[in-house]
């Protein structure tokens, strides 16, 4: 009986110590985990984009220099103010189309952000080139850095108020099915330096990813696909 506990109790030590082990980003269960955010990101804009009375209106999406999209934001750890959300920014390319895309996280924000279920996704439209910079510090909040409000959904945006249409950013969620225009307001977006280094070999910041020459990781080119097919504007 004696031995049967010391068995029992070793493997439960050695589960414990197995899932409290650090991982690093350079480890293969790291690298698949930034493969599958890419996959989810590409499905996120498909299925919101394939549902044209219910989606963002592609004319904004032609209009917008930048895509900020965060698949299966926790809900739990948003209430708690902790990390929350990991997802990509992609921004548009004079004459290349879309560039590679960049790792971001989102923390904080308001009880608003939630529409109902356990996990959230989230699209922004960065609307103004004047707000790329600040999006691609090291730290930017919604509100604060840039002007921030509820997207309109639809068709097309001709519904869309003067104060969205002015807006820096339009901010989007879609839980339990239900896609709306949502209020981010002080939440706040960081580099994800572990999912850039994933993707790339190695450490780059956002800036450099964005705005530099990179092709686009094979990892990322269903995301790519799916922002060509919607956007009529290709180049600019």
């Amino acid at each position: 009986m004696l031995i049967r506990r010391l068995i029992t109790l070793a493997a439960i030590l050695s589960l414990t110590a197995a899932f409290s082990a650090p991982i690093f980003s350079n480890s293969p269960i790291v690298a698949n985990d930034t493969e599958k955010r890419l996959e989810d990101a590409a499905r996120v804009m498909r299925e919101i984009m394939g549902s044209p009375d219910k989606g963002i209106p592609s004319d904004l999406l032609d209009k917008a220099a930048c895509v900020v999209i965060v698949p299966g934001v926790k809900k739990g750890a948003f209430i708690v103010g902790a990390k929350y959300g990991r997802g990509f920014i992609v921004c548009r390319k004079s004459g290349r189309g879309w560039s590679a895309p960049a790792g971001v996280k989102v923390e904080g924000g308001s009880v608003g952000f939630q529409i109902g279920g356990s996990e959230t996704d989230v699209v922004m439209l960065v609307m103004n080139e004047g707000a790329i910079d600040k999006l691609l510090s090291s730290k930017f909040t919604i509100g604060a850095d840039a002007s921030a409000t509820a997207g309109p959904v639809g068709r097309t945006a001709s519904a869309a108020t003067d104060i969205q249409m002015h807006a820096q950013l339009l901010t989007y969620s879609r839980a339990r099915g239900l896609f709306a225009g949502v209020s981010l307001e002080g939440a706040t977006l960081r580099p994800d330096d572990d999912a850039n280094k994933d993707l790339y070999g190695k450490e780059m910041s956002n800036k450099d990813i964005v705005q530099g020459n990179l092709a686009v990781p094979h990892a990322a080119a269903g995301l790519i696909a799916e922002l060509n097919k919607y956007s009529r504007r290709r180049t600019s």
